[in-house]
C-alpha cells in the first residue's frame, strides 16, 4: 500500500482511524494487557494502514521496557552456528519475538571472562528478559545475575544445579529426554540387539543424563547390564571417536544408541570407514530428528523432539511472565514428549 509522505501518523490519528480511544491504542501498542482480541486486531490493521511507527523512546519511559530479550547460549559460536538443533530453536524464539516487536539479542558463554561480561550486561538494564538454554554444571548460570538484576528468565532444558527441583519459581522448557531413550534403546531390543552402546552428551547437562538414563532403563527392565558409554561431546566428530573406542572396547557391538543426530552421523561415518554395515552389522539411533537425519545413508531412525516449537514455548513463557501475554494462571515448566521415528538404519 502507499502511503502518504506528509505529517508522521500520530497515536491520535491511529485511534480516530480505528474508532477506538487513545489509551486503547497505547494498550496495543505498548502490548498492554484488557483490549479485547478484536479490538486489538482492529487497532494493529489501522498501525499497518496508516504507517504509524511508535516512538522507543517515549515508549520505553511508559513501561520501563527496552524491547529486547537476551537470548544466551552456553557453548562456542562455531558449535552453536553449525548445529542445526541450535538455528531450529533460535527460529522459533525470533519469530515468537518478532510478533510481538521485539528484539532478539544473542550473547555466547564460551570463554573465560563471559560470564562476568554478560553478567554486567543484563544487570545495566539494556533487556528485558533473558532465555537461556545449553546449561552445563552445578550451579546457576551467570552466578544469578539476571535473576538480582530482576530479570524474568526461562531456561531451555532442565536446570540440574542442587535445588532447583524444589524451586517453584524456576521457568523452563525440556522435552522427555528419559522417556527418549528409553523409546531407543528399548526399539533396539524388540529388533533383537544384544549389545548396545551408547554416546552420551556431556554429561554436566541434564538433556545428556536423562537419555542415558532412559538407555539403562530399558536395559535394566530387560534384565541386561548397563551399557557402554561414551561422550560424543554432541558433536559429529565426537561421534566418529566415540565409536571408534567402543568398537575397538566392545567386541561384539551391534548396536549403538547415539544421542543426538550429530553424533549419530559422525557414527555411521566410523562405522563405514571400518567396513561395517549400517544396520546389518550395527544399528543406529539417534535424537533430535532435525533435517539431515531423513537424509543419512541409511535414512536414520531417531527420536523426535519439536525443536523449534520449544524455542517458541520459551519465548512465550517469557512474555507471559512480562505479562505481555495476559493469561490468568502463573506460567510452569513445559516439558514436551518424545518420539522415536523407525527408519531404515535400525
Amino acid at each position: 500500500m502507499h502511503r502518504s509522505r506528509g505529517p508522521r501518523p500520530t497515536l491520535e490519528a491511529v485511534a480516530a482511524h480505528a474508532g477506538v480511544s487513545r489509551a486503547t491504542v497505547s494498550r496495543v501498542v505498548n502490548g498492554g494487557a484488557g483490549v479485547r482480541s478484536e479490538v486489538r486486531e482492529r487497532v494493529r490493521a489501522s498501525v499497518d494502514a496508516l504507517g504509524y511507527v511508535p516512538n522507543s523512546a517515549a515508549r520505553s519511559l511508559v513501561t520501563r521496557r527496552t524491547g529486547a530479550v537476551a537470548v544466551v547460549i552456553a557453548e562456542p559460536e562455531s558449535r552453536v552456528f553449525s548445529d542445526p538443533f541450535f538455528s531450529r530453536q533460535l527460529r522459533g524464539i525470533s519469530r515468537e519475538l518478532a510478533e510481538r516487536d521485539l528484539q532478539l539479542l544473542l550473547m555466547f558463554l564460551e570463554e573465560r571472562g563471559d560470564s562476568a561480561r554478560v553478567s554486567r550486561y543484563l544487570s545495566a538494564g539494556h533487556v528485558d528478559g533473558v532465555l537461556m538454554f545449553s546449561l552445563h554444571g552445578e550451579e546457576p548460570p551467570l552466578g544469578g545475575a539476571a535473576e538480582e538484576a530482576g530479570l524474568p528468565v526461562v531456561f531451555g532444558g532442565r536446570p540440574g544445579w542442587p535445588g532447583a527441583a524444589a524451586d517453584p519459581g524456576l521457568l523452563y522448557v525440556d522435552t522427555d529426554n528419559r522417556g527418549g531413550g528409553r523409546q531407543a534403546v528399548a526399539h533396539l531390543l524388540e529388533r533383537g540387539r544384544q549389545r548396545i552402546g551408547v554416546i552420551t552428551g556431556p554429561l554436566d547437562q541434564t538433556s545428556a543424563l536423562d537419555r542415558l538414563e532412559g538407555a539403562r532403563d530399558a536395559l535394566a527392565a530387560a534384565g541386561a547390564a548397563p551399557p557402554p558409554a561414551l561422550d560424543g561431546r554432541f558433536t559429529a566428530e565426537g561421534g566418529e571417536r566415540a565409536m571408534a573406542r567402543l568398537l575397538d572396547e566392545e567386541p561384539g557391538l551391534d548396536a549403538v544408541f547415539a544421542c543426538s543426530d550429530l553424533m549419530a552421523s559422525g557414527a555411521m561415518r566410523t562405522l563405514r570407514a571400518r567396513g561395517l554395515r549400517v544396520p546389518a552389522d550395527v544399528a543406529v539411533v539417534g535424537y533430535d530428528d532435525l533435517e539431515p537425519a531423513s537424509w543419512a545413508d541409511p535414512p536414520l531412525t531417531t527420536v523426535r523432539q519439536d525443536v523449534e516449537r520449544m524455542g517458541r514455548i520459551m519465548a512465550r513463557l517469557l512474555l507471559r511472565r512480562l505479562a505481555l501475554e495476559p493469561d490468568e494462571a502463573s506460567p510452569s515448566p513445559v516439558v514436551t514428549p518424545a518420539q522415536l521415528v523407525i527408519r531404515q538404519s535400525s
